[in-house]
């Protein structure tokens, strides 16, 4: 499956800005589900600086600076990406207990030392790649409580009836994922960037960004490894109705970490497992890891923003 995503971000200004410095995180990742084939930045009014790395986890950030003065700001990232939909489904049948795997990323051992020490009675799980003792150590950053995750009671007892004794992972998973969509509702009114959980957990309400939080921090609360993914889904129109370019819009979900398969994605706002309409930009700990744009402006006065996403399907 193959994807055009253009993205627009525009901020207009009531007063000229003298400088501004901005990251951008809209560079589609590489990875096993996924080849960023190409992807374009155009930005006016040009920077007088613009340089690209990698962050701790492995985004592509474009840093740029604009050095004069000037009232209106688009930057625009133009990408064709690939999606491998089937190597996500296959994981989707580990049989591996939600117990088993907190117990491994406790102990941070190399999963076959760890096969050697699983409880008598439980039968031997058996690791299909002996090098993922590194894997191991990294998921246990995503584990602890981040800038806008925090774990709590509350939280731990929405989640509670989904982990049942010696369930394997992946099911405790799908049925949180499943609860979230029916117990909450969408709702782009009711919060903001800066809306604690504790808010969205009682009033039950919210958008992608707060159900992708709910559901890390209810799987932390359990010892699960869970990491915030950003990125685009593709929409598609009703029945009889023409498709709207530009309508799209950015996307949130979470991934899980399984030792024995890597990490899986799922969608809580969909109720529905990433297959061939999600497309990855960035992952972190939280929203605050994989912010598209951030920056610091100079001057300017009031401002407004605009953003338009088109995700057009290829092939």
């Amino acid at each position: 499956m193959k994807y055009r995503i253009t993205h627009i971000t525009a901020y207009h200004y009531s007063q000229a800005v003298g400088l501004c410095q901005n990251e951008a995180r809209l560079q589609p990742r590489n990875f096993w589900r996924q080849y960023c084939d190409s992807c374009r930045i155009d930005i006016t009014p040009s920077p007088s600086d613009f340089r690209e790395r990698m962050d701790f986890f492995g985004n592509r950030v474009a840093y740029f600076a604009i050095q004069q003065p000037h009232t209106q700001l688009t930057l625009t990232v133009t990408s064709e990406v690939t999606l491998f939909p089937k190597q996500q489904h296959l994981g989707l049948f580990d049989p591996m207990s939600w117990e088993q795997v907190r117990d491994l990323l406790q102990e941070a051992l190399p999963p076959m030392q760890a096969q050697a020490q699983s409880q008598q009675g439980q039968s031997q799980i058996q690791v299909q790649h002996q090098d993922h003792a590194p894997d191991l150590l990294d998921a246990q950053q995503y584990l602890l409580d981040s800038p806008m995750v925090t774990t709590s009671p509350e939280l731990a007892d929405y989640a509670r009836c989904s982990f049942q004794p010696n369930r394997p992972l992946l099911e405790v998973v799908h049925d949180l994922m499943t609860r979230i969509y029916q117990d909450f509702t969408y709702d782009p009114n009711f919060t903001t960037i800066a809306t604690p959980l504790s808010d969205v957990l009682h009033f039950r309400r919210g958008v992608c960004q707060d159900f992708a939080h709910l559901a890390i921090a209810c799987l932390r609360s359990y010892g699960i490894a869970a990491r915030y993914v950003s990125g685009y889904v593709e929409t598609l129109p009703e029945p009889g109705k023409q498709r709207l370019v530009g309508a799209d819009a950015s996307h949130a979900w979470f991934s899980v970490y399984s030792p024995r398969i890597g990490w899986l994605d799922f969608d809580p706002t969909n109720n529905t497992v990433p297959l061939d309409q999600h497309i990855t930009l960035a992952w972190g700990r939280d929203y605050a890891d994989v912010t598209p744009l951030k920056g610091i402006a100079f001057g300017g006065g009031q401002h407004t923003l605009s953003v338009s996403v088109d995700v057009l399907r290829l092939e």
